[in-house]
């Protein structure tokens, strides 16, 4: 069974068995997360969401994505900034899409 859910303002398609890498959540390593801003579990299509529908998922690491360079320059003025920014993210396991 595949749903759409959404967390972080993005929205994902899963299945049971996916690992995904989503936006930083507040939860211990070993946790479990509940979502149920569901939006299509199979093939019931929500209104926005489905109701008692709901994906869970098992945290499994948390961490920081590699390194994006950031760097701004203006021709013929001497001024040349650069910045670096690591992304936290959490990466899950899907265990049960209840729908």
């Amino acid at each position: 069974m595949k749903a759409i859910f959404v967390t972080g303002g993005k929205q994902y398609y899963v299945a049971e068995g996916d690992e995904i890498f989503v936006e930083k959540l507040d939860a211990e390593v070993g946790s479990t997360v509940d979502f149920t801003e569901v939006f299509q579990v199979g093939d019931k299509i929500g209104t926005p969401y489905v109701k008692g529908a709901k994906v869970t998922c098992e945290v499994v690491k948390q961490g920081k994505a590699k390194k994006v360079i950031v760097f701004k320059y203006r021709p013929k003025k001497k001024y040349r900034n650069t910045k670096g920014h690591r992304q936290p993210y959490t990466k899950l396991v899907v265990k049960k899409i209840v729908g």
